[in-house]
């Protein structure tokens, strides 16, 4: 990989996410979130010459990524929800195993332009697509403050997500918010100097998936993939937060967003997945070194059921 291609994005546990999908030469893969190309690229290096990997991603950025003269390779451009309608229209039936690198890449977080991140300013976007409708500052200027809360105590689980929401609704009535300088100067006093980094994190984690529609379309995409897999094929996801790490977990052990364990009149397990590795992987210390985004990471990983066989509880016994 060349020093450009590492700039966009270093992936995370590339060699034990890879691995995870137990790749065989001729097999069918996909990578949901293509990004910078490091997963898709090694997942290449060991296919044969019959394998095939089709990569998604909703960012025109990503395209400048594609691996040149591979026909091994087809590139979607599109968010990864629709993972169930192309894989229909290219014929594709069943996959081997799909890979999902959730969240945002360096790259997002350090074009200021794209209003990802505090660390520098820029207009409140946070659009994945940048052909999409809404942008931060929408949500900011023309939510009620009822809602706002309600984005920032669900999926920035802040807890001053009233005092935050109360903020910005009372700044917006002397100027609308447009950068991220207008929201770093309307909710920083409704955070503890102490917390804010992490708060502000929450907070810009919040509008993010807000605007880019995180949880419904990971809900959408996860339940495609159970379709998909064959028997035996692996579903492999990196999660960053709690709140895709929990939907992930829960729909590898029990196949649905809740967790709810469904059981037939013999007892046994209804889940389509199996969860492999008996707990989750993070990253070693010198990766979390070289890497700081890899700090947070989970790596879960899940093996399609045959749907011949009857499900084993937790501890293998029919």
């Amino acid at each position: 990989m060349t020093d450009e291609k590492q700039a966009y994005h270093v992936p995370v546990m590339l060699i034990e996410s890879v691995e995870g999908l137990a790749i065989v030469p001729d097999g069918t893969y996909v990578d949901v979130t293509f990004g910078g190309g490091g997963h898709s690229r090694e997942i290449l290096s060991r296919l044969g010459s019959e394998g095939r990997l089709y990569g998604f991603d909703q960012d025109a950025d990503a395209v400048t990524n594609i691996p040149q003269n591979d026909n091994r390779f087809v590139f979607v451009r599109s968010n990864f929800r629709y993972l169930s309608n192309w894989m229909n229209y290219y014929g594709v039936g069943q996959v081997d195993g799909i890979l999902a690198d959730l969240g945002v890449s360096s790259h997002h977080f350090d074009e200021a332009s794209r209003g990802f991140s505090f660390r520098g300013d820029g207009p409140l976007d946070m659009r994945m697509n940048r052909e999409a409708r809404t942008i931060a500052a929408d949500v900011v200027n023309t939510y009620e403050s009822e809602r706002l809360q309600e984005v920032f105590r669900v999926y920035g689980e802040l807890k001053q997500a009233r005092q935050v929401a109360m903020a910005i609704t009372s700044f917006r009535e002397r100027k609308p918010l447009l950068t991220v300088g207008d929201l770093l100067q309307a909710i920083s006093p409704a955070l503890s100097p102490e917390r804010q980094k992490k708060d502000l994190a929450k907070a810009f984690q919040a509008l993010r998936m807000e605007v880019n529609d995180e949880v419904t379309a990971l809900c959408e995409m996860l339940s495609a993939a159970v379709t998909l897999l064959r028997p035996g094929g692996r579903l492999v996801v990196l999660t960053y937060h709690s709140i895709e790490d929990r939907i992930v977990k829960n729909m590898m052990k029990a196949g649905n967003r809740d967790g709810a364990i469904l059981m037939d009149f013999y007892g046994n397990r209804l889940s389509p997945l199996r969860m492999l590795g008996g707990k989750v992987t993070q990253a070693d210390r010198e990766e979390q070194q070289r890497n700081p985004r890899s700090r947070s990471a989970k790596l879960r990983i899940a093996e399609r059921r045959d749907e011949e066989k009857p499900n084993k509880d937790e501890d293998g016994q029919r």
